[in-house]
């Protein structure tokens, strides 16, 4: 019993010691510094010499400008214990009072400590970092460096030397860190992230050339890998692939690090570096289910840039590659995308439907079962079976509450209730799928109920919406020419004015498609000079940039667009990309 009273006892104490810190920390945050000397000062006396809680007094007194104060308890620790970050304490007290010469002197005993002795360097430096003292943070480094060669404080110098601006000597010092502690080269890269996101694309050269540099004078892998990551962070696969390839001529067993960037060029629509990489796959494995993969993102690629003569000959792959591998679990994706290709490519609708009611009754989990509905509705959908397919996608969401494919199936769900006519309950959908997790499924949703809601205020009789609504369905049905006739009605015919931007944006898209580019240009540049308040504006201008600068191989045009999209429209979805595109035209990367 006496054991349970104590234990209770301990714990309680650790408690109130736990709300005492915090509340502490509360006050010292809210700039009520009395209040937190207080507590700070009956925390010290329970736990003799804590390091924390003498930092929080001594800062307790400097906000309350009581520096005498400060600077007696700072000489009593100091005979007491014998710290040697005290010396900085006591320096960083005479500077907050002007007093210059006094602050050096002590900076310049704190770091006497460490060539004493190395070891004190921890609590020195660190204890200058907090007080914004990074040259003579990097100084007691430096030190104790100097005497014992078995230390290593590049990542920690790395940091310092970034925070005054020295760039290249961070990346320098980082690069070497990683490359002799190769078990922290994570941390190393997410650091070099953090720099890589920001607004100037200094750092990012700065960091290419360094790597570049030590890929030739090292011939390490560790500096392809490294190259290999950059290349990837700056979405530029084809380099990124360049290394891979280098890496794997050296160490085959890499070869899985090539199928991961594959997957992820695919997934980025990088269709000709995902295509190339593929095709690399295809010549240097002889594993099925790498081959199977394979196979089937080329298929998926080559259809994309299809034409209808073409059609019999993609339809004959996709079947010599279910012969090969049966159709069971394993071919599932290939299953799927066979179902996909008659019914929205070959027109027969039906041929879709029972390749995919065969899949169902294969052996399939709950998941591999969704993904064979959301197809078999999104076919229901295309042959206008409306209700099927929403009771199709419903089945996803219930099956699957909460998982982003569940969210997928509701945001097809708003959509087909959008083609239909329904806007009331599409709006209600969309309301709640604008604030979903994924930011694709957020950007779409948001799109379409804007699109609704711009349209039913100026128009109550929402005609123009639904003309639209019905363009957009013929899209959708991979009905080129009746999409852009109907959408060429509504520009002729329909006066609603915030139906007309987005109009002439499904227009330029559609000619885009069809590679008449100046036609293209020419309604982009309708919304650019007419909707310049509009919220497809960034769009125009983006399409309009990638045109000039990919078909017509005219940057200098190019440039400027992409530079009012980066200037004027930093929350678009193409802001990242417009970025990089215009850093490439200026010969950031080259530099």
């Amino acid at each position: 019993m006496k054991k349970v009273f104590a234990l209770i006892t301990f714990m309680w104490s650790v408690a109130v010691f736990a709300q005492n810190e915090q509340l502490a920390q509360n006050y010292f945050e809210k700039g009520e510094f009395e209040k937190a000397l207080v507590i700070y000062q009956d925390l010290d006396a329970r736990h003799q010499n804590n390091t924390f809680f003498i930092q929080k007094i001594i800062a307790c007194y400097q906000q309350l400008q009581q520096y005498g104060e400060a600077e007696k308890l700072i000489n009593e620790k100091l005979k007491s214990t014998e710290k040697p970050y005290l010396y900085v304490e006591l320096g960083y007290n005479y500077q907050l009072q002007g007093d210059k010469e006094k602050a050096e002197k002590n900076y310049n005993k704190a770091i006497e400590t460490v060539a004493q002795n190395p070891s004190n360097v921890y609590a020195v430096a660190s204890t200058f970092e907090q007080k914004v003292q990074v040259e003579k943070a990097l100084e007691a480094y430096e030190t104790a460096t100097s005497i014992n060669k078995s230390l290593n404080f590049d990542y920690q110098m790395a940091l310092l030397q970034g925070q005054l601006g020295n760039i290249d000597l961070m990346i320098e010092r980082l690069l070497s860190y990683s490359y002799n502690n190769k078990q922290a080269l994570p941390v190393v890269q997410n650091q070099l992230s953090r720099f890589m996101n920001e607004e100037s694309n200094t750092f990012n050269t700065s960091l290419r050339k360094a790597l570049l540099v030590n890929t030739q004078k090292n011939q390490d892998i560790f500096w392809n890998h490294f190259l290999s990551w950059f290349y990837v962070q700056e979405k530029d696969y084809g380099k990124a692939f360049i290394q891979e390839k280098a890496i794997f001529r050296r160490d085959p067993d890499t070869f899985n690090n090539i199928v991961i960037l594959a997957r992820v060029a695919a997934d980025e629509n990088e269709t000709e570096t995902a295509r190339e990489i593929y095709g690399f796959i295809l010549e240097n494995t002889t594993d099925p289910d790498l081959l199977l993969q394979a196979h089937e993102h080329l298929i998926a690629a080559d259809i994309k840039d299809s034409t209808e003569k073409e059609y019999p000959a993609i339809e004959q792959r996709i079947n010599n590659l279910l012969t090969q591998y049966g159709t069971g679990p394993t071919t599932l994706d290939v299953q799927i995308l066979k179902a996909d290709f008659e019914a929205f490519h070959l027109k027969n609708t039906q041929a879709g439907i029972n390749t995919l009611n065969t899949t169902l009754d294969q052996q399939l989990n709950r998941y591999q079962k969704a993904k064979v509905k959301m197809k078999l509705s999104d076919i229901l959908l295309l042959d206008e079976k409306f209700n099927q397919a929403i009771i199709y996608y419903a089945q996803i969401e219930d099956d699957l509450k909460n998982d982003a494919v569940a969210h997928e199936a509701s945001l097809k769900v708003a959509k087909a209730s959008y083609f239909k006519g329904d806007f009331e309950w599409a709006q209600k959908q969309l309301k709640v799928l604008k604030s979903s997790s994924s930011q694709l499924i957020a950007n779409d949703a948001l799109e379409l109920y804007l699109l609704i809601i711009d349209n039913t205020v100026e128009d109550s009789t929402q005609t123009a919406l639904k003309k639209f609504a019905r363009a957009d369905f013929k899209l959708y049905q991979n009905k080129r020419t009746e999409a852009l006739d109907a959408y060429k009605d509504i520009l002729a015919n329909d006066k609603t004015q915030s139906i007309q931007d987005v109009t002439l944006l499904r227009i330029g898209r559609l000619y885009e498609e069809q590679k008449q580019y100046d036609l293209a240009l020419q309604y982009y540049k309708q919304i650019i000079d007419n909707y310049a308040d509009g919220i497809y504006v960034d769009e125009a201008l983006f399409y309009s940039a990638e045109i000039y600068n990919k078909q017509l191989e005219d940057p200098d045009t190019a440039m400027p667009l992409y530079e009012k999209v980066i200037f004027n429209h930093q929350d678009s979805i193409h802001f990242v990309e417009a970025r990089k595109q215009y850093r490439q035209l200026r010969g950031d990367a080259n530099s």
